[in-house]
């Protein structure tokens, strides 16, 4: 690990403070090499960059219509939300729609995670509650698709569960990975997480920008709910001024990060993927990073860069907003 690239500096003064080594590809859909940089066969845990991938099976069945699910509503299924009212509002209409006790959730109880809804629950005087953790919205589409298939739903986040095995094998199916060769960790959230190359990741993303390469009809029809709804409520999947909302605002992109650095996007017309892990681990960078991977393709949309550098802009700014020092991308 220590051998790969840097792809990021950070001056302050004019002195470099920090570095960030990683390592980027991306693929076109012939899953041939386009760019890399660093070893694309390091393999790299998804993090909530899998949310997409864990949210097939509930896409796959009526789940939406048999509850009478909103696009607002089944967005949260892929997101990693951050505590804003409206998803809060959204979070508690699902679980009372899906009638799924919040007490089944696996995932630790939280504050909201954006500044201004976590204080506004300290004043308020509000408990923490599993409702508001980041992945709530992904485990209530794991147990309403494990209750439809008869499944237990108090082991539901067991690797030996079969709603695990089976998004182990769209893991496995999606990113041309043999299963014997992904790695299991288990998540913050206390789900099983997925290790693959990086350049499998960008495969598996691929197939969400070109949903036609998939064999499975069912997963391709969910595949593409899972855009659909994910374009429809951007501001669900993350919140505003985070990098997820701000890509997938543009109806071209299909994007999903993870925690510690992990980031995957899809480009749908010109059916291309990117795949890239911060080593560092920081999030910081990503907006920069990305915008200029977007500009090294010549992609055309030029709002969509404009809104990743108005999240984080190139040059580093102090708390009363002075440029004090600058970000440089090398790719």
């Amino acid at each position: 690990m220590n051998n790969q690239p840097v792809i990021v500096e950070e001056y302050r003064g004019g002195s470099l403070e920090n570095t960030h080594q990683g390592v980027i590809v991306v693929i076109n859909d012939k899953q041939e090499v386009l760019y890399e940089k660093g070893d694309i066969t390091h393999s790299v845990f998804y993090r909530s960059a899998m949310k997409p991938i864990q949210a097939i099976p509930a896409f796959s069945t009526d789940i939406i219509e048999k509850y009478g699910l909103t696009q607002e509503e089944a967005a949260l299924f892929t997101a990693s939300q951050r505590g804003e009212a409206y998803q809060e509002k959204a979070l508690l209409r699902l679980m009372e729609k899906l009638d799924i006790q919040e007490d089944l959730l696996v995932c630790q109880a939280s504050l909201p995670l954006n500044d201004e809804p976590k204080k506004a629950y300290v004043w308020e005087h509000k408990q923490e509650r599993k409702l508001m953790h980041n992945c709530a919205g992904k485990h209530l589409g794991l147990l309403a698709y494990a209750r439809e298939k008869g499944y237990d739903l108090k082991s539901y986040h067991d690797i030996d569960h079969p709603l695990q095995q089976e998004i182990l094998q769209h893991v496995s199916e999606l990113s041309v990975t043999p299963k014997a060769d992904i790695k299991i960790g288990v998540d913050g959230c206390g789900v099983p997480v997925f290790s693959i190359p990086l350049k499998n990741m960008a495969v598996s993303y691929l197939k969400f920008a070109a949903p036609d390469l998939i064999a499975d009809e069912k997963t391709q029809t969910a595949v593409k709910k899972i855009g659909k709804a994910m374009h429809a409520h951007p501001e669900i999947v993350a919140s505003h001024d985070f990098i997820c909302t701000a890509l997938l605002e543009d109806p071209n992109i299909i994007a999903k990060g993870g925690a510690q650095g992990v980031y995957c996007l899809s480009l749908i017309k010109e059916r291309i993927s990117i795949a890239l892990k911060v080593l560092s681990g920081s999030e910081l960078v990503w907006p920069v990073l990305v915008a200029e991977i977007l500009r090294k393709l010549n992609y055309d949309n030029e709002a969509t860069m404009e809104r990743l550098l108005a999240i984080r802009s190139k040059a580093i700014l102090n708390d009363s907003g002075k440029p004090i020092g600058e970000t440089k991308v090398l790719l």
